[in-house]
């Protein structure tokens, strides 16, 4: 038998509130890893086309690979959590990830890098799915938001990842040894990691208000599923474009190349920033609203800063962009896997694939525009599709922030929710939850979240 907790749970003395810090903290290095390993490969690949001296075509065969591994992933994430649970999904693919990475910085051939990469991306793919769903369920335990801190540490990983990968070029380190190193320290941060991983937290559907986070599956339409997959697509193709295009923006704007290289640097450097303070905007903010607000600052930002025609403006364009989008993904991440609590992976699997699509075609979309009416103006469609996330803001869930807490029967009794495909052993005795009163819950959760900060 196995357990869940239910956010009334977390207000029990000692043991549960150090039980959900290492639960977050354990899916929090999953996000890390995933983010380190992709920034890892990112920084090295034009090295890594010189080393095997592979043609431009050549390249794009073992990119699309990747991507195709990612979607493949993905998808098969979906069911895989929905029968075992995410905690045992994200077991294989965290740790094989450096595995995989490893052998493509072996790789002799691009063959062999073709197949080291597509088994690559299908391992991304699929802890991408079950962190974000370990995610959402560990959010449920706390009772606040806590979805976008993850996506930072995914964005501050990518970052250690690249300057992982320029400190060992710089020293004069192989490819393959710097690969290495981060396979070892992804590696060693994912054992840790599921040592202390635990059942994923789930709330008592017996004491749950009736809201759209918990309506029944049968109550839940397809279209909702595809419109917040049309806005992670419409959202990542942003911040794909954002990485290949800026720096080639800024350079026929007339920028020296270390001003130009700042684009994307504040593109990035913004939306980890938005991420680290995500959660509290979260919690004060409406979701539509906040949705609203960042379709409103990417999109306006980025427009005015196009429109601008300087480097300079067009520097803060791309960090306004930055911002707007970095609480997208984690709040329709999270709308998707509370969709249907019993059943997170399979709409979050297929919004993640959707989104995933937008990024890795994002770049060749604005590609092609700009071969027919120049990069400025294809540049554009990103501020139009911005659009989308102010008009179709409400499909995002009600908040279960600090200003949404939940109110419990002071004279009722809870007790751990038994929930099928959780996986960790059962402690020798059950847990019990003492009888409180409102008071003391409030207290108790308060302490709890002061402990987590």
């Amino acid at each position: 038998m196995t357990i869940a907790l239910s956010p009334e749970s977390s207000t029990i003395t000692g043991v549960v509130p150090e039980v959900l810090r290492r639960y977050r903290l354990a899916i929090s290095l999953m996000f890390a890893i995933a983010g380190m390993t992709i920034g890892t490969w990112t920084a090295r690949i034009p090295t890594i086309q010189h080393n095997i001296k592979m043609a431009d075509a050549k390249l794009s065969i073992c990119l699309l690979l990747l991507a195709a591994g990612g979607l493949v992933g993905m998808r098969a994430a979906g069911r895989l959590i929905d029968r075992h649970g995410s905690t045992t999904v994200m077991v294989l693919p965290s740790l094989g990830l450096g595995a995989a990475l490893l052998l493509a910085g072996h790789a002799p051939t691009w063959t062999t890098l073709a197949a080291a990469l597509l088994v690559f991306g299908i391992l991304h793919g699929t802890l991408n799915v079950a962190m974000n769903a370990a995610a959402v369920s560990c959010q449920t335990a706390y009772g606040r938001p806590i979805m976008t801190s993850f996506h930072a540490l995914f964005s501050i990983g990518g970052v250690v990842g690249a300057l992982l990968s320029a400190a060992c070029a710089h020293i004069g380190l192989s490819v393959a040894d710097a690969f290495a190193a981060a396979a070892v320290m992804s590696t060693a941060a994912a054992g840790w990691a599921i040592h202390h991983l635990i059942p994923a937290p789930a709330s008592n559907p017996t004491i749950q208000e009736p809201t759209a986070t918990a309506e029944p599956a049968q109550h839940r339409p397809r279209t909702r599923i595809l419109l917040l997959g049309l806005l992670a697509f419409s959202a990542l193709i942003s911040e794909g474009a954002a990485a290949d295009w800026a720096s080639t923006y800024l350079t026929r704007l007339g920028a020296t190349p270390a001003m130009a290289a700042t684009a994307y640097a504040a593109f990035a450097a913004s939306m980890t920033l938005g991420r680290l303070v995500g959660d509290r905007l979260t919690a004060a903010v409406a979701p539509a609203a906040l949705l609203r607000g960042c379709g409103l600052i990417g999109g306006g930002g980025l427009a005015l800063g196009l429109i601008g025609g300087t480097p300079a403006t067009a520097i803060a364009g791309f960090a306004c962009l930055g911002a707007g989008l970095s609480c997208v993904v984690p709040l329709l991440y999270s709308t998707a896997g509370s969709l249907d609590p019993a059943r997170p992976g399979a709409a979050l699997s297929r919004v993640a694939a959707l989104g995933y699509l937008g990024y890795v075609t994002g770049p060749a979309i604005i590609g092609g525009a700009a071969m027919h009416i120049g990069l400025g103006n294809a540049l554009l469609i990103l501020p139009a599709l911005a659009t989308l996330l102010v008009i179709a803001a409400p499909v995002v869930h009600s908040s279960r922030g600090r200003h949404h807490r939940k109110r419990t029967n002071p004279r009722s009794h809870h007790t751990p929710v038994p929930v099928d495909g959780d996986d960790m052993t059962t402690p020798d005795h059950p847990t019990r939850t003492p009888e409180v009163t409102t008071n003391h819950s409030d207290r108790k959760v308060l302490e709890l979240e002061g402990a987590l900060l």
